[in-house]
């Protein structure tokens, strides 16, 4: 008898240090931060296309050509179009220079009715735009002028188109 009290007393002292050393314990944690940061620059690039007249027989003509514009989102800009190469040329007055030496009068505009002369001067004659980050295509509205008598040959101009951002 004296070792079964023994024996329950040293089960139930065990017992309680088991309960007493099984305890929960909680972890403890700590918090801090991570800084992101980045920048994005404003960037813009243009291509031209051609505006192709055809054959002129002194009546007018008028033609089309696309402007592709790419810039980052937000940005703001403007597209303007230089008098070209012809002699004497001016943004209101363009001038295909022919291969045999004379020249053929033309004009490009920034509107389908052809009102709006497309030049160079920020504010007054170019078109201005804001980036979407996609492309954005411009139409350039050409016109050749009926009653012109050039000489007979072929007719060219190159006309430099400046994007400003």
């Amino acid at each position: 008898m004296f070792f079964a009290k023994k024996n329950r007393f040293v089960c139930a002292s065990a017992a309680a240090l088991l309960l007493a050393t099984s305890a929960p314990t909680f972890a403890a944690t700590a918090t801090g931060s991570l800084i992101i940061s980045a920048s994005v620059l404003a960037s813009c690039t243009v291509v031209g296309s051609t505006i192709a007249f055809g054959a002129y027989s002194s009546t007018q003509v008028d033609q089309t050509g696309n402007i592709a514009v790419l810039c980052t989102n937000g940005t703001t800009y403007n597209v303007g179009l230089d008098a070209g190469a012809g002699t004497g040329a001016t943004t209101a007055a363009r001038k295909m220079t022919g291969s045999g030496g004379g020249t053929l009068n033309y004009a490009l505009y920034r509107d389908s009715g052809r009102t709006n002369n497309w030049g160079s001067t920020i504010g007054t004659d170019t078109q201005a735009g804001t980036g979407s980050g996609l492309l954005q295509n411009l139409t350039v509205y050409g016109r050749i002028a009926s009653a012109q008598t050039p000489l007979a040959g072929t007719y060219t101009d190159t006309v430099t188109v400046t994007l400003t951002y």
